[in-house]
């Protein structure tokens, strides 16, 4: 540490003797960076940051036993979210380079270290506990799904709060693990895909179906898709019977076939970017769609990112996806 270190956008020297005396104050990240023990200075950032933290899980705690006002619920959810995106855009600022509020890549970076030492040190820790019998089937950044095979509902609950004490009883405060809820059954897809029934409480007979980046809850599909998956999805957990999902399918393309749906069903919604796709490659079915608008009427433009609703029309063999999309009026004028 010899001469002017390179830190963020800025340069500085380091205080001869400074890290002899601070030696037992300080704490190395993996990528190398120094931090100083809280008692001896807090940033800013951290303070601010703890700020958020500590009145998001204040908000939090003000949603258990209030299950009955979904206006209350549904205000302090909004809340806690606003304050997790902006705990969230903090790192984001300090990896930003030059155009970040606060650049900083050696603090980011070392974040991102961080958080992967202490999900590897979680996993280590419970697959080694023979007395769970747990295996981890997912790790994401902040988060774990952990398999319990053959245990009821009960056990899981149990199981799970003991691994959420015990991994945090293994880390520096303030990093938690916080046990959330138990899934039985569920389908985990892909990073950030997966569906189940939750139960959040020991004592939740009913379960809510809960799903994440699935068909179900994205808005670039349509109704009838969202409405026939979640379906198949329920019948999978209900009956465990592929048949009965196979039957349901039928019945559904049966009702398409014959034209017993609406057609409000089958409208897609996409957000369109005028101007900025390339001439050499098709526009996207709804571009197509809002330049075959705007060539009838000029004032028809979307506004940047706004959603084009279009329906896709039976189209001749091979024919591509964006000369099939048609606007849900010429639709209803010629079903």
């Amino acid at each position: 540490f010899k001469g002017t270190q390179k830190f963020g956008f800025t340069e500085f020297s380091l205080p001869k003797g400074m890290l002899t005396l601070l030696k037992d104050d300080i704490k190395v990240s993996p990528n190398g960076m120094i931090y100083v023990q809280p008692h001896i200075r807090r940033s800013l950032l951290a303070k601010m940051l703890n700020e958020i933290l500590d009145t998001r899980v204040m908000l939090k705690g003000s949603m258990k036993g209030v299950k009955d006002d979904k206006t209350f619920l549904r205000l302090q959810n909004a809340r806690q979210l606003s304050l997790k995106l902006l705990a969230n855009v903090t790192y984001g600022y300090t990896s930003a380079s030059y155009s970040g509020r606060m650049p900083c890549v050696e603090l980011a970076d070392s974040i991102v270290q961080y958080g992967r030492e202490t999900l590897e040190r979680a996993v280590q820790l419970i697959e080694s506990e023979p007395k769970w019998g747990a295996k981890v089937v997912y790790g994401d950044t902040d988060s774990l799904f952990i398999y319990l095979e053959g245990r009821t509902k009960d056990d899981a609950f149990k199981i799970g709060h003991d691994i959420a004490d015990t991994v945090t009883a293994h880390n520096p405060k303030p990093v938690k693990l916080k046990f959330e809820k138990v899934y039985l059954p569920s389908v985990l897809l892909a990073k950030k895909r997966y569906v189940g029934y939750k139960f959040e409480h020991p004592e939740d007979e009913v379960p809510t179906f809960d799903a994440k980046g699935i068909e179900t809850v994205r808005r670039d599909g349509n109704a009838a898709l969202q409405r026939i998956q979640e379906a198949c999805i329920r019948i999978l957990f209900r009956t465990r019977d592929l048949s009965q999902v196979k039957s349901f399918l039928q019945r559904q393309w049966q009702k398409i076939l014959e034209g017993r749906v609406n057609m409000q069903d089958f409208i897609v919604a996409k957000e369109v970017r005028l101007g900025t796709y390339s001439d050499k490659v098709a526009p996207p079915p709804g571009a197509a769609v809002a330049t075959r608008k705007m060539m009838l009427d000029p004032r028809a433009e979307p506004q940047h990112a706004e959603r084009v609703p279009y329906i896709i029309s039976q189209g001749e063999p091979k024919a591509r996806l964006n000369d099939q999309a048609v606007s849900p009026e010429i639709m209803l004028a010629n079903p």
